[in-house]
């Protein structure tokens, strides 16, 4: 059983959890996530099943989108609805409508974000979140990320106790940290502010409508319909330069041979990696070589 699940990940678990889960319900040990998302997070997270696990490295996907929706009037240790208060700001008087928009609007584009304490990013070799458990606060370098499109998705909602909701839809580059969003859409309305729910509804190509839950995966399983729902592996390489072998070089690719760079593949190309294919199945993921100009070694043999 070989290629990519995308599956609808429910509240409350860690992505190893969704891992170890799909292991059992498909009865196989080569699975494996293409990036976390956070417990309380909900919505598309590719599984590499198969020989598929053998490129999970490659498939991060440069585009993701997610609806979030963010709580003004105060703010956590976290930026999401699970921290503790951090600071609180009573709401005196509305927030119009047109204002949420035009501070949507302006977030649009390149943006610099500093990666919240909470949060996998490594300084000195530790992970932030692991500083963060130790009370500890440390200087972290900004990051810049883009915001390709940002939009209201839900009426502003005032509650009772001095807080407002709303909901949006963002498409972003990778490294986008939405609860810091969150947190930036807040000072731009002057409050405080958490993210209080998130669900990623595309990472790449791999979009929600095509995701699907345990229970449905569990239920196709039984009924010896999973390949309906796995996706081609090579589905999944469109973002890597694409290079067709024919039969001889394929059997040099299968035992991971070192081969001259096609002139096409120009030297100052601005690539990592590239997949090679034959017969419309991807051998391998190659690289230009490190040390001998004009050639390119295998950085992953995926052929059985």
């Amino acid at each position: 059983m070989d290629g990519i699940l995308i599956l609808n990940k429910p509240r409350g678990l860690t992505s190893h959890d969704c891992v170890y889960k799909v292991r059992k319900i498909l009865k196989t040990k080569k699975v494996g996530h293409t990036g976390t998302l956070d417990p309380e997070v909900t919505g598309v997270l590719p599984i590499c099943i198969g020989r598929a696990t053998k490129v999970v490295e490659f498939l991060t996907a440069e585009e993701k989108t997610y609806i979030a929706e963010v709580t003004i009037g105060f703010s956590t240790t976290t930026e999401d609805q699970t921290g503790e208060v951090v600071e609180q700001k009573v709401i005196d008087q509305p927030i119009p409508k047109e204002q949420i928009l035009s501070v949507l609007q302006r977030l649009k584009g390149e943006l610099e974000q500093t990666p919240p304490m909470y949060s996998a990013v490594k300084i000195n070799g530790k992970k932030l979140y692991e500083y963060a458990r130790e009370g500890k606060v440390i200087d972290r370098p900004s990051r810049k990320v883009f915001i390709h499109d940002i939009f209201l998705t839900s009426e502003v909602e005032y509650k009772n106790d001095n807080q407002i909701t709303f909901s949006f839809q963002v498409n972003c580059s990778k490294g986008t940290y939405v609860r810091t969003l969150a947190v930036q859409i807040g000072e731009m309305l002057g409050y405080p502010a958490h993210m209080s729910r998130l669900s990623r509804i595309s990472s790449g190509d791999f979009t929600i409508d095509k995701a699907v839950s345990l229970e449905d995966l569990t239920q196709l399983t039984e009924e010896n319909r999973v390949h309906e729902v796995l996706l081609p592996m090579e589905n999944a390489l469109t973002s890597l330069p694409k290079l067709e072998i024919n039969d001889k070089v394929a059997e040099k690719v299968k035992n991971g041979a070192v081969l001259p760079l096609p002139q096409h593949f120009d030297e100052n190309n601005e690539f990592e990696f590239f997949s090679v294919f034959h017969n419309n199945h991807c051998l391998a993921i190659y690289m230009k070589h490190p040390t001998k100009q004009g050639l390119m070694k295998p950085k992953k043999v995926i052929h059985l």
